[in-house]
Order: structure tokens, then sequence, then C-alpha cells
């Protein structure tokens, strides 16, 4: 009884201790935290008594941290949120049983040496894993809680966010080493110092973005509006509103949330004129995000092809392929219309935008709030001419596509001068949602050295320069206005742009050697047969 006792107790501290590093994250941001979050998990992890019990440990651990960092989607997806935190945690086994092999007992120098690349290495792999969009993507990645950490988002424009990771979990392992074995002390603050001083020499040697010139960017956020049969008119009326209210400020281009238009520019005339019309008022092109349903068959859409010149009229071209489906997608509007810039969201968000294997699934719409029809996805990432600037061109992303960290770096190395993510989670207005999902910004920008503009409906907005550094106030959740903003533009390339996810790959190959050598070694411990007998007596000698 009372070992049942014990393993119900480590099961409930496995956890807990998993959930732990949801406080780095925002809201609460404690980014110092990371450092030390994991060491409760791993210490429990080191004393399972068996591979068994530590995978188990792991598994829950795993599950307690993706219902942490995810929690504010439990009024959506109800209890749908278990089960799945319980498939994604399956992903931190192979990590519990890399702790408990290389921290358990009293490894010798040599294994905690290993434990400190090992070990981090297996926790990248899980992150990498869980980064499949049907797995939700790369949310609550360890490295962004460390989005407001300048020497951090140096690190970012090096390796990305993944190199970020890697160290965060490094330091933890030394931490453990340090705590839970005397007789590893010397790797581990060798281990821990080689952490400082490779930020350090990061910090000081890689290149900072050149910038050069600026944008002055304005961020419409019109603020909650109530549910109703006029909701979306009554959206695109406040934004309207707040950006007439920009008239003489001289700006470069204006930015509206996700879905700020809820019909199709070229079913509604209607609207695309009135937006037309601020367009031209204010001197500025416009990029709204249109959320509706394409007319099927043949249809008459200025959206076919882009123009040499942005701000001259658009030409209707007969589009064959519309099939009437429900597409997101940003629109550049200029004073005579849609400029035939579009781009149609790619990556949806599972459940939210539709239901991964519906027919099977399909029951989760009677749960929660998951999507009644699935959305259709866009085909490419696309770069948008910006007018009056010559040369300077923007790659939007609509809402959770900026956790992507290959979708903001695509549309860089393409030749993207600013980077724009379209959300808006007034589902979760009162949750940490919004802050988490502001401060990926952050990351893209600093991997990326292009700065990026967050335009929400309903907050919080924000805008980072090329180093990841915010410019400017954000805008709460509470703000209900049109803000303008001295983005700073920049030049060159960043390591991470250049060289993509190479920690990824450095970490793969550690741990293919790694289950090699185990490999050979286990195949090396077993004994060769022996060999039979002889069944005849041996032959006699003469001897003469």
């Amino acid at each position: 009884m009372g070992s049942k006792r014990i393993r119900y107790r480590r099961a409930a501290a496995a956890v807990a201790a998993g959930a732990l590093p949801c406080l780095a994250f925002p809201a609460p941001a404690l980014w110092w935290f990371a450092y030390v979050a994991l060491v409760p998990w791993m210490l429990l992890l080191r004393s399972a008594p068996t591979g068994r019990r530590a995978a188990l440990e792991g598994w829950l651990g795993g599950a307690g941290f993706i219902v942490a960092v995810h929690h504010w989607l439990l009024p959506s997806l109800h209890v749908f949120l278990l089960p799945l935190a319980a498939l994604v945690g399956l992903l931190w086994i192979p990590w519990a049983l890399l702790v408990r092999e290389f921290l358990g007992g009293a490894p010798d120098p040599g294994r905690a040496a290993a434990a400190l690349l090992l070990v981090p290495a297996g926790w990248l792999l899980s992150e990498l894993a869980r980064s499949w969009q049907g797995l939700g993507g790369p949310w609550g990645l360890l490295g962004a809680s460390q989005w407001q950490v300048p020497p951090a988002l140096r690190l970012a424009s090096v390796g990305g966010v993944w190199l970020v990771s890697l160290l965060v979990v490094a330091v933890n392992c030394g931490l453990v080493l340090l705590i839970a074995v005397p007789g590893a002390r010397v790797p581990a603050v060798a281990g821990v110092t080689g952490c400082v001083v490779l930020t350090g020499a990061v910090w000081l040697w890689v290149p900072r973005p050149e910038v050069s010139g600026a944008l002055r960017v304005a961020v419409v956020q019109p603020g909650l509006v109530a549910d109703g049969p006029d909701s979306t008119e009554q959206r695109f009326a406040a934004g309207e509103r707040l950006t007439r209210a920009l008239a003489g400020q001289r700006v470069d281009l204006v930015v509206w949330g996700e879905s700020s238009v809820g019909a199709d520019l070229a079913a509604r005339p209607d609207l695309a004129g009135r937006l037309a019309a601020l367009s031209a008022q204010i001197g500025a092109p416009l990029l709204v995000n249109v959320d509706a349903r394409r007319p099927a068959g043949p249809v008459a859409t200025p959206y076919a092809a882009p123009y040499a010149d942005a701000f001259a009229a658009p030409v209707a071209v007969a589009a064959a392929t519309a099939d009437g489906g429900i597409y997101k997608s940003s629109v550049l509007v200029g004073p005579r219309g849609p400029t035939g810039d579009r781009y149609d969201k790619m990556r949806l968000v599972p459940f939210g935008e539709y239901i991964p294997a519906r027919s099977l699934l399909g029951w989760a719409t009677s749960v929660g709030k998951a999507a009644g029809e699935d959305r259709r996805r866009g085909a490419e990432p696309v770069l948008m001419g910006l007018p009056g600037r010559p040369g300077v061109r923007i790659g939007p992303l609509v809402c959770f596509e900026s956790a992507f960290p290959d979708m903001s770096r695509r549309l860089t190395r393409d030749g993207a001068a600013l980077l724009i993510a379209q959300s808006a989670t007034s589902s979760f207005q009162r949750s940490w949602a919004p802050a988490q999902h502001a401060s990926l910004a952050a990351l893209r920008a600093a991997e990326d050295g292009r700065p990026m503009v967050h335009a929400t409906l309903t907050g919080i907005s924000a805008v980072y320069g090329p180093s990841g550094e915010r410019v400017g106030a954000a805008l709460p959740t509470s703000a209900r206005t049109a803000r303008v903003y001295e983005v700073p533009l920049a030049r060159g390339s960043t390591y991470y742009v250049r060289f993509g996810d190479w920690p990824v790959g450095a970490c793969l190959a550690l741990l293919a050697v790694y289950c090699a050598a185990e490999g050979a070694r286990s195949l090396g411990l077993r004994k060769p047969a022996p060999a039979p007998e002889p069944t005849t007596p041996p032959a006699r000698t003469a001897r003469g």
C-alpha cells in the first residue's frame, strides 16, 4: 500500500514539475525562472527506480507542461485539451530516459559531460516533433521565454529559437549536477561557464543588423466588439473611424488585424470602395485581413495578378478556380482599390480553423468552439511591394504563423524588408494568450534581422526592431486606438537566415551517434555462442 502511495505522489509531482516552466512565459514572463524551472522535474526523473517509471513521469510532466502553457484554450477546447496534452506529452519520453541514463545514480565526470550535450539534445527533439502543425505548432518552445532578453535574442540571430532552448536546458542540467552529484561539479561548472562564454562571445562579436532608413507604420486596434449579426460591420466601421484619424500624420502603411474585414472584397465592392477612400484620405495603402467565403465558380476578381503600378485601377479578371471555400487573406488596398497583392493563410490552427481527420474527430464541435467548417489553405508565401517606397517589400503572416521560424525566414530570404503578423485573440482576451502571441514577434525579428509588426484586433499589438527590441509602447488589450510607429529597417543577413535550423541538425546527428554507439555496445556485450562439442573421439597420432 505504501509503495502505491509513493507512485501516486511521484506521478502528481511529475505533472506539477512539468507545469512549472509556464511561469517563464508571458503573462508572468519570469524569464530568469526558465534557467531553473526544469530542475525539480529532472531531479525526479533521475531518481526513477526503473526506465519504465522514468518514461511514465516524463510523459506526465510533458502533459502537465502542455496544459499549463495552453491552459487558455480550455474555454474553446474544454476537456478535449486533456487528451491532446496526453498525446503530445508522449514526446518527452525519450528526454526523460536520457535524464535517467546520464544523471541517475552517481555519474562519473565523462557521463556528466555527455549529459550536458545529450539531455538538451533530447529536449530539442521533443520541441521539434511537437512543432509539426498537426500537433499545434511551435508554441511554447522553451527558448521563446527569453523574448525580452537581449543576449538571448542575439543567440536567436545565430541559431534561431532552437539555440536558445538548448542553452536554457543545458543550464538546468548543470544545476542538477551541482545539486545532486558532488563528484560531477567540475564538468557542471565547466558546462554552465561554457553557456555564459558562448552567450558573451555572440553578444560581442556577432554583427548587429545594419539600420537603413525607417517606415512609419500605423497599427489599428479597434478593440472588442459585441457578438451579434452585425459584429463584422461594427468592427469594420471601428477600424474605418480609427484609420480616418490618421489623416495628416504622414504614414507609409496602415495595418489592420486578422479578420478585420468580414466579406470578400470582390463580392462587396462597397467595402472595397470604403477602404480605397480611406487610403486616399490618409495617403497610404492599407493591409487588411479578409476572413470570408469566396464566391464559387467563375467570378470577376481584382486579385488575379499583381499590377505594375500598385495605385493603378484594378482590372477585373475571371478566376475560374474559386471553390466557394473560406479563406483568411492579407489584402493590400490602395486609393483605387485592392492592388492585386493577396496572401492566403497557409498554416491553419488545428480545431480553431480546421479539424484534423474531421470524419473521426468532428465530434469536437459539440464540446467546444471548434471549427464548424474547414478553412482553405493558401498555396505559397507572398511578398508585397509597398507603394511609394520602391524596393521595400513586406512579408505578411496570419495569426499563429508567427510561431513558425521557417515561415518568416523564407520571407526574409525572398527579400522582405518588413514582417507583419495580423492576429486576433479576442476569444482569449483575459488570458495569457495575447501576451504570449505578441512575444513571438520579438523572436522572429531577432532571428531574421528584420522588424516585425504584430497587429491585432483587440491587443496586444506590438512592434519590434530588427534586433528584437521593442519599438514604442505596446497596445494593451484595453486599447482602442490607431498608433503610428517609426519602424527601423535593416539590411544584411543573420546567421540564422543564412544557415537555418543548424542546431536541430546538430542535435539529431548527436543523438544518432549516441544511438549507434549504444547499439554497437549492446552487440559487443553479447558473448559468442560456444563451439559445439565434437561427436567423435579425436584421432590418435602415431609416434615414431
